[in-house]
């Protein structure tokens, strides 16, 4: 088992391990050998945890959360796509609530994270602690052991009443339409009839302000990533993103664009999810492993 922690020392490509043979405590700078981990991994999200924080954490076994957790996928916002895995994790939240993240950059909370799949456990931050204290101790590389003994830590997360996974039921009918476009203007009849709703209104502000490419290419990677597995999606996500970096088709990462969603072709996000045509590209190539366990969501 691992415990993830996240350190700012200076050393680069660092993983360090501490502890007995069934626990293993991480502290990770840059996480190029993060691969070499065999571990059951345990993530400890006290605080934000964003983009590349999201992919090195929830795609283990067990992602305790306290009420200090903050969690987004913003890329759309500065021209990129959710990446680091985000298309698969994102893909099999409740409903269309996966697009809903992935198009506006929304920011949960711990209890939210729980309730929609993203985290597994909601731990109260004062306890922290005392949990990993007691995780140290085990002596099983057994997987129920591990979950019995965060079960004791563990409470119920409690939705506040303005959350959007209280507005669920809409949030299906604005993000579930086929395009960008389609779902901005479901979004922009639901704020006519709904004016008191603030979640609407902050939605339609976010995706006008992001990369009309990114809320193009993080659609299609999400819609795809609902039928491939982990693998499949960090190969297409890698790929596109030798794309954005070679500006194969704009120069979205440095400025919008094109300017305006409509100007987006079907024929520029197809070339995003081409091979990239350079002789000095190499292919992302992921570790074989036989115990390699993909999370639940």
């Amino acid at each position: 088992m691992v415990t993830l922690r996240l350190s700012l020392q200076e050393e680069s490509n660092q993983v360090l391990f501490t502890g007995n043979s069934y626990v293993k405590e991480v502290i990770l700078n840059r996480p190029m050998n993060l691969n070499v981990l065999t571990y059951e991994m345990v993530s400890l999200i006290n605080g934000v945890v964003m983009g590349a924080g999201a992919g090195i954490s929830i795609h283990g076994s067990f992602r305790v959360v306290t009420e200090k957790a903050v969690f987004a996928m913003p890329e759309v916002a500065i021209g990129l796509f959710p990446d680091v895995g985000a298309s698969y994790f994102l893909s099999r939240l409740p409903g269309y609530f996966g697009e809903y993240l992935g198009l506006t950059g929304t920011r949960l909370d711990g209890a939210e994270m729980v309730v929609c799949g993203l985290a597994t456990h909601f731990v109260p931050s004062m306890n922290l602690n005392s949990m990993e204290n007691a995780l140290k101790t085990v002596t099983s590389s057994d997987i129920s052991a591990i979950a019995t003994l965060i079960d004791q830590f563990t409470e119920i997360a409690h939705l506040k009443e303005h959350s959007p996974l209280r507005r669920l039921e809409t949030i299906n009918k604005c993000f579930s339409n086929g395009t960008v476009e389609e779902i901005i203007l479901s979004l922009e009849n639901e704020a006519r009839n709904n004016a008191t709703e603030k979640w609407i209104t902050n939605a339609l502000s976010s995706m006008r302000s992001a990369s009309p490419t990114s809320l193009k290419l993080c659609l299609r990677l999400i819609r795809e990533g609902r039928v491939q597995n982990i693998k499949q999606c960090l190969n297409r996500e890698y790929n596109i993103a030798g794309h954005s970096i070679r500006r194969t088709v704009n120069s979205d990462f440095y400025e919008w664009e094109p300017s305006m969603v409509e100007q987006v072709s079907q024929e520029m996000i197809d070339q995003c999810f081409s091979d990239v045509d350079d002789d000095n590209w190499q292919s992302l190539v992921l570790p074989s492993r036989s115990n390699l366990r993909i999370s639940k969501l």
